[in-house]
């Protein structure tokens, strides 16, 4: 990912903190660690499962049972862009992993798959006084249920794999496809 070398102070320490946020969830799994990044009334929504918490309590329950300790040892993070301005960092980015475990974050009540996902997430990231107020994360959820074996696209103007791979390499995957089915 390209980040501009004219970011302020303010901003580079948005970005900064993100970072530091991420690792927390993903690579230490810590949940003192990622909630230390977030202010004391912090609200997080999975916009298209709603899932996530408001407040601190709500917010420190989601992270430790259902988010952090649900993130399949097989996951990747590919970094498309970052945007970032006065007071939000917009992350696009391929969330890929193999879903072999719950995960009731993303696909709550259904049990593993076994099946690699590969889906696009924009995570749009709030701050205040410094520390991260609000995530909101969004992503197709048709495109994740598609993957796991869960609908049929056949008939359906819904793909899978391939509006991932669209994004991470433009003219892999032909435009307009649905609409000429």
């Amino acid at each position: 990912m390209q980040e501009s070398t004219t970011l302020t102070p303010a901003q580079q320490s948005m970005s900064d903190l993100w970072d530091e946020h991420m690792r927390s969830e993903f690579e230490t799994s810590s949940v003192e660690a990622t909630l230390e990044t977030m202010v004391e009334e912090p609200y997080v929504n999975h916009a298209p499962v709603m899932t996530g918490g408001v407040g601190l309590e709500q917010v420190k329950k989601f992270y430790a049972e259902r988010f952090i300790p649900q993130q399949p040892p097989e996951n990747e993070i590919t970094p498309i862009s970052r945007t970032i301005g006065s007071d939000r960092v917009v992350d696009e980015l391929v969330y890929a992993f193999t879903h072999d475990i719950v995960m009731d974050w993303l696909l709550p009540g259904v049990p593993p798959t076994g099946r690699h996902i590969e889906v696009v997430m924009v995570v749009v990231v709030a701050f205040r006084d410094g520390k991260i107020e609000s995530e909101h994360i969004y992503w197709d959820q048709a495109t994740v249920l598609v993957q796991a074996g869960l609908i049929d696209p056949e008939g359906l103007p819904v793909s899978g794999v391939e509006s991932t791979r669209k994004i991470l390499d433009p003219a892999s995957v032909p435009s307009n496809g649905l609409m000429d089915s």
